[in-house]
């Protein structure tokens, strides 16, 4: 397989990411005010279903305008729902980018996020050259939680598409949403699921990011793979996604990939994943990034009766959207010991 030339762009500066570390101090001060001032606020405006609405239209504001941009063929856009092993998916892509040798102080030094204000200190720049031209074999991953439709689409660019059990998201999304941007500002469970299974939700419709992936897996430039496809077979994911960006890996390459995206390994440097510079003062996003990944245990925080409200909520919506994705096959029956479907040759 040859590797991508990479084409040429109009230079770019370096991106100067500054992440804001709050101290303990700054931590401990912020407490009267959080507990004294906000929680009662945040309360009252809960208990008459304000508030997590309130959260799911600050973070749409936050990511409404995306910088225009034309991606080329070394362009690799890592496609994922919110909590949805994003950072899993960007390490091993990175990793491929980098034969296995990718060194980074954060994982969003080498990343962008396509969606977020391009003058964000948080992650490094689209056009930033270095990110790429950096890179053994050319290739730039850039993160999205977008639908399809509103990518930047591209026949030359690459679109690594990634679904997870909505019941999992949801549970991950709680944890660390929890830990990382609202500390005990967090919604109730409950008033988090109502808006997880609305049209409001957080960050878009879960069945819609779906749909947008699969109807378009059968073109060269999409690969759709599952959450629990990956879990259950790290190696062949690995070989898969390599063969996808065109990069053919050596037998000891492809050992270092593999060895740097096991859990273990992202676990013992989830700091280099964590969301310092976005978090508030009184949130703790140290090991938030990299919870437990594991898939169908959703039990430890849902009722069955929660489950199978998950389960009815997308499922509906996407046999509303004309989406035949096997959602049953895919996600009612997985367990840790269950064989998991390949979803791709479907």
């Amino acid at each position: 397989m040859s590797e991508p030339t990479p084409p040429t762009r109009p230079a770019g500066k370096p991106t100067r990411l500054r992440r804001r570390m709050w101290s303990n101090r700054a931590r401990y001060v912020s407490w009267p005010f959080v507990y004294g001032l906000l929680l009662p606020i945040v309360r009252v405006l809960e208990l008459v279903g304000v508030w997590p609405r309130l959260i799911s239209r600050s973070f749409t504001r936050m990511t409404a305008k995306p910088p225009p941009f034309q991606p080329g063929a070394h362009d690799v856009f890592v496609c994922s729902y919110y909590k949805t092993g994003t950072n899993w998916t960007m390490q091993i892509a990175v990793q491929i980018a980098h034969r296995g040798r990718a060194e980074f102080d954060h994982i969003h030094d080498l990343v962008p996020w396509y969606e977020i204000p391009a003058d964000n200190s948080f992650a490094v720049s689209l056009e930033d050259e270095s990110v790429w031209r950096n890179a053994p074999t050319g290739l730039h991953v850039i993160k999205t939680h977008l639908p399809f439709e509103e990518l930047p689409y591209t026949p030359e660019a690459r679109y690594l598409w990634i679904v997870r059990d909505p019941k999992d998201v949801f549970v991950s999304s709680y944890h660390f949403t929890r830990s990382s941007m609202l500390g005990p500002l967090m919604p109730t469970l409950s008033s988090w699921l109502d808006l997880y299974l609305s049209p409001d939700t957080f960050t878009g419709s879960w069945a819609k990011h779906l749909h947008g992936g699969w109807q378009n897996r059968h073109r060269a430039n999409v690969l759709f793979l599952t959450y629990e496809e990956m879990k259950a077979d790290l190696p062949r994911a690995v070989e898969r996604i390599a063969a996808f960006m065109q990069v053919e890996l050596t037998p000891e390459e492809l050992g270092r990939v593999i060895e740097q995206s096991t859990y273990d390994h992202m676990k013992s440097i989830g700091d280099k994943f964590d969301t310092a510079g976005l978090s508030p003062p009184w949130a703790q996003p140290r090991g938030a990034m990299v919870r437990r990944g594991q898939r169908g245990s959703s039990g430890e925080l849902l009722s069955p009766a929660d489950q199978r409200r998950i389960d009815d909520y997308w499922r509906a919506e996407l046999e509303r959207l004309g989406c035949d994705f096997p959602y049953d096959r895919a996600f009612v029956t997985v367990g840790d010991d269950a064989a998991v479907p390949a979803m791709q040759s479907t």
